[in-house]
């Protein structure tokens, strides 16, 4: 007998009305006066659809990642799903117990302590007293807050809020669990431990995970959704989604763009074109963290040019010089050039942090000062947290240039021990 979706969405769309809030101590005749013009009023400049028809099904097991940009709806689909707010339009069918895990404390009561937190979200899943008095000492031992469990949650920090809640949502077994990125504010091992959960969930229970750690996506998942502007863009297995995906982040400047983007030279060599590739050989604009990464500049020589020189120079978004790839520093044999051709440089694993670069192209004389071109900005590009960068934390142009895995220990008056 075949088994109903887990869950279903139909033609979803949810409307926000934007614009000033009421002032808190206006008298109530003057709240009315501002309410009723809004009643009545067809304005569509203050409201924006954060969902426009959503449609798609997910079948019970299934580990689903909901990905897209920054304001793309991602967020609020789960709040829709999860009954935190209504749709304006379309319906909604979930089969099961629902978990959500969307910020930091949600679900629970700050007077409550842990331990009764704990047994306030089993009986809203629908759990009996036993039931949850039977995985207790698991909640509280994954979640690491013994000490503290008879404590209000109030005085914990974000980080116990945390790991009380995902505790909570794995091991009270819902039938569908729902995360959005809140999964960033843990410690890195807790963030381990949590993907790992997950990992062991597939299959037994229906999954749907946002986050912005594609590597994860990938990982965990086994199909996608993308969101653009409210709207599905794609849907369907999860590594063509993330491919499509990411080869629309950023546009690669190519082709006319090499000539508007010259800042010089004698012209005996002209740069024509700048590819960037993947592995397997496909175009790209974004790369994930481990990923390789093929840079192939074709140019067009003048006449045969003896002992030339090129660089490929990567450029942070703020100007900051990441590295200079120059042919003359690894000794590459470069006797002559003539007619067309092109220099490639392979990077074997992307150790940049996640952020916005372009590239810069030069090519000169060997042996004197003499510059053959110069082409910046060009084949602009994103990098993309990944698999080998396990921590989903806002990692960005603040914390440097290069993305370097390290190991961690500390001792302080605070513990009187390492870890």
């Amino acid at each position: 007998m075949h088994k109903l979706p887990a869950i279903e969405v139909q033609n979803l769309s949810k409307q926000y009305r934007i614009g000033a809030l009421e002032k808190k101590n206006a008298h109530l005749g003057e709240q009315l006066r501002g309410l009723i013009p809004r009643l009545f009023s067809r304005d569509k400049k203050n409201t924006i659809w954060s969902l426009k028809n959503v449609n798609f099904t997910v079948e019970p097991g299934e580990a689903w990642g909901i990905i897209g940009r920054n304001g793309a709806g991602k967020s609020t689909l789960l709040k829709v799903l999860s009954k935190i707010t209504r749709a304006t339009s379309g319906t909604v069918v979930t089969r099961g117990r629902v978990a959500a895990l969307l910020e930091v404390g949600t679900g629970f009561h700050p007077e409550l302590t842990g331990r009764e937190n704990v047994y306030l979200n089993g009986s809203i899943l629908g759990m009996t007293k036993p039931e949850i008095k039977r995985k207790f000492d698991d909640i509280v031992d994954f979640a690491g807050v013994g000490p503290f469990i008879d404590t209000p949650v109030k005085r914990y920090s974000s980080g116990m809020q945390l790991r009380l809640a995902f505790a909570v949502a794995a091991y009270l077994e819902p039938e569908i669990l729902v995360i959005d990125e809140v999964l960033a504010v843990g410690d890195l091992e807790f963030q381990k431990k949590c993907l790992h959960s997950v990992e062991e969930m597939k299959g037994g229970r229906t999954v749907l995970f946002v986050s912005h750690n594609l590597g994860a996506v990938k990982g965990l998942c086994q199909k996608a959704l993308w969101l653009e502007q409210g709207e599905v863009k794609q849907s369907g297995e999860v590594n063509s989604v993330v491919q499509a995906y990411l080869s629309s982040v950023a546009e690669i400047s190519k082709g006319d763009s090499i000539e508007e983007k010259r800042q010089g030279g004698t012209g005996l060599i002209r740069f024509t074109s700048i590819e960037l590739r993947d592995q397997e050989g496909d175009e790209r604009a974004s790369f994930m963290v481990g990923e390789q990464m093929r840079i192939r500049a074709d140019f067009s020589s003048q006449a045969r040019v003896i002992d030339p020189a090129f660089c490929i120079g990567i450029i942070r978004g703020d100007g900051t010089v990441v590295s200079y790839l120059h042919s003359m520093a690894v000794g590459y044999p470069l006797s002559k050039v003539s007619g067309k051709g092109f220099v490639e440089v392979t990077i074997p694993e992307i150790m940049m942090m996640p952020g916005e670069y372009h590239i810069q192209l030069w090519c000169g004389a060997k042996r004197d000062r003499v510059v053959y071109d110069l082409v910046e900005p060009v084949a602009r590009f994103t990098i993309i947290s990944g698999p080998i960068m396990r921590s989903q934390l806002a990692l960005d142009s603040r914390w440097g240039v290069i993305y370097i895995p390290a190991s961690w220990n500390h001792q302080s008056e605070a513990d009187g021990q390492s870890n």
